[in-house]
């Protein structure tokens, strides 16, 4: 358990220090707010000006801001996407059995990194 959350810790934590520039503020509304295991608080905004996709994670391990992100419906579930260097960040809104559930993954040149349940708030 360690190991898993150490490989969580490090995309997050290297990547806070390199984040790109997002801001969330009174021209965004938050679209889904999530929490997720490993103790990862997620937030998808989108601008209201230029419909512009925005990431935030907060943890213990660091934050991290994003933006640009991408939405899609597949099979009925929502997931947004976000790129940062080699890295994807994908927060999959629901599942089909469970539409109060979802899932954050984290891929690392296209290879999936780790999955952690997340849980709306």
């Amino acid at each position: 358990m360690k190991t898993f959350a150490f490989f969580l810790a490090l995309p997050i934590s290297i990547l806070a220090n390199f984040s790109l520039r997002a801001t969330a503020d009174s021209t965004a509304g938050i679209i889904l707010s999530t929490k997720c295991q490993g103790g990862y608080n997620i937030n998808i905004w989108q601008n209201y000006t230029n419909g512009e996709l925005l990431y935030r994670a907060t943890s213990a391990n660091g934050n991290l801001s994003l933006g640009k992100g991408t939405n899609q419906a597949t099979e009925g579930v929502r997931v947004y996407k976000f790129r940062n260097g080699i890295y994807e960040y994908w927060v999959w809104d629901g599942t089909l059995d469970n539409p109060q559930s979802g899932t954050l993954e984290v891929y690392k040149n296209n290879r999936l990194l780790t999955q952690q349940a997340c849980t709306k708030i």
